[in-house]
C-alpha cells in the first residue's frame, strides 16, 4: 500500500511538472531571429536613404521594397512551425545577401530619380 501511494505521488508530481514545463514553453510563441530582423531594418533604411538622395528611381524603390516584403514573408513562413531550422536560417541569410546586393546595384547604377520640376510663382 505504501508503494502505491509513493508511486501515485511521484506520478502526480511528474504530471504537474510536465504541465508547468509545457506552459513555460508556450510563452515564447515565435522563435527569435534578431540578426534577420536587424538586417531587414538596415536594408529598409538603405532603401529610404537611396530614395532621399535621389539615387533610386521610383520603380527601383518599389522593386526593392517588394523584395523586402518577400523576405518578411519567408521569415514568417520559417517561424510558422515554431522553430527556425538551420536550413531555414541559411536560406533567409542567402535571401538577405541577395537583397543587399540588389540594393547596392540599384543605388549605384546610372539611373537616378529625376529632380522635381521647379515651381513658378
Amino acid at each position: 500500500m505504501k508503494n502505491l501511494r509513493t508511486t501515485a505521488a511521484a506520478t502526480l508530481l511528474s504530471l504537474l511538472a510536465g504541465a508547468t514545463w509545457a506552459q513555460a514553453a508556450d510563452t515564447s510563441a515565435t522563435p527569435a531571429t534578431p540578426r534577420v530582423d536587424a538586417r531587414q531594418a538596415v536594408q529598409g533604411q538603405r532603401i529610404e536613404a537611396g530614395d532621399q538622395k535621389g539615387t533610386l528611381t521610383r520603380r527601383e524603390q518599389r522593386r526593392l521594397e517588394l523584395e523586402q516584403k518577400g523576405l518578411a514573408k519567408a521569415e514568417a513562413n520559417a517561424k510558422a512551425d515554431g522553430t527556425v531550422t538551420a536550413q531555414e536560417r541559411k536560406r533567409l541569410h542567402h535571401l538577405q545577401n541577395k537583397a543587399s546586393r540588389d540594393i547596392r546595384r540599384q543605388k549605384h547604377d546610372a539611373q537616378n530619380a529625376k529632380p522635381a520640376a521647379p515651381t513658378t510663382p
